[in-house]
């Protein structure tokens, strides 16, 4: 194999090329979706199983994510890789289950050699394939087109375009299910709770706030003490409390510019004669994404996380939310 410098110029030429000759692929492809994506969308839809998607080679790698994205978005579903299929792994197939064959050729041996049995199962055969009078595709219930005109490869034959438009059609079934299962940001965050959109959705205010070693003090605080109070407490503010009622709090903030003003009675003022006195509450119960909401909206980086009766309870803060 030889080796040949390009210029930056040429470099880039390949590079639009490519993404021009895709592009305008699944522009087709989209212009030829008939009553077939239709039918698939509606029979996964009503049936009782999973989806089960096989593939090999570059299909089976899309197969992969295809599946994953329907596991992920409502659809239950996996990946069986064809010949572990044959060789004992088809007993993971159910009868109510759907399969989702992937081979560009439609002619892939390994996929071809496990339709008997899904045909004797009594499986639903979809397939998703670039040739509709192959093998596969005749031999499938429904079939997807995929069909495109040229790989973007330079040589035409390395899988690129054909790649490319599996994996769309599989993200536009996914889509498509998500639409007709009514599939919410609520249900994406139960399927995602180690996810930064499942944890906020999910957990609460009390999940994560700080609720020990509070920065709490009396409204008759003197500057020393809120100074040093501020310092110990870590949480860029103290709050003030008085006779079991949040009375205001007092930021570091608000501590410097009171320094800066009124420098001559700085010592003899009080944490209530500068404080916020209807501080930003939230209630324990409220999940993340509600805090991170009002934070937003208030232009806050804390929130007073307080019970039902308005008791202080814990500070909740930006940085909590968004670990």
């Amino acid at each position: 194999m030889n080796s040949s410098a390009l210029t930056s110029q040429e470099i880039l030429d390949l590079a639009r090329r490519t993404l021009r000759t895709e592009a305008e692929a699944l522009d087709r492809m989209s212009e030829l979706l008939d009553g077939n994506f239709v039918a698939v969308v509606n029979s996964i839809v009503e049936s009782r199983g999973k989806v089960i998607v096989t593939g090999m080679g570059k299909s089976g790698l899309v197969g992969r994510k295809i599946a994953a994205t329907l596991a992920s978005t409502g659809t239950p579903s996996f990946f069986l890789h064809p010949g572990e299929a044959f060789h004992g792994d088809l007993g993971m197939i159910s009868a109510d289950d759907i399969i989702l064959a992937l081979s560009y050729s439609g002619e892939t041996d390994e996929v071809l050699k496990i339709v008997p049995f899904i045909h004797s199962n009594g499986n639903l055969l979809i397939s998703m394939t670039g040739n509709p009078e192959s093998t596969l595709a005749k031999n499938s219930a429904l079939h997807l087109d995929i069909g495109v005109r040229e790989e973007a490869c330079i040589l035409h034959l390395a899988p690129t375009t054909s790649t490319t438009a599996q994996l769309a059609l599989g993200d536009a079934l996914a889509v498509a299910l998500m639409k007709a299962r009514n599939f919410t940001s609520m249900d994406f965050a139960r399927l995602h709770p180690g996810g930064s959109l499942g944890r906020r959705l999910l957990m609460t205010v009390g999940n994560v706030m700080r609720s020990h070693d509070l920065p709490v003090v009396g409204p008759a605080c003197g500057a020393t003490e809120m100074t040093h109070t501020v310092s110990r407490g870590g949480l860029g503010l103290i709050i003030i409390i008085e006779n079991g009622r949040i009375e205001g709090i007092v930021t570091d903030g608000d501590i410097r510019r009171a320094m800066e003003s009124r420098q001559s009675e700085f010592f003899n003022i009080k944490a209530i004669d500068i404080a916020t006195r209807s501080p930003k509450t939230i209630n324990v119960g409220a999940k993340l994404i509600e805090a991170e909401k009002k934070m937003t909206r208030y232009k806050v980086n804390s929130l007073l996380a307080v019970d039902d009766e308005g008791k202080l309870q814990g500070v909740i803060q930006i940085y909590d939310i968004k670990l």
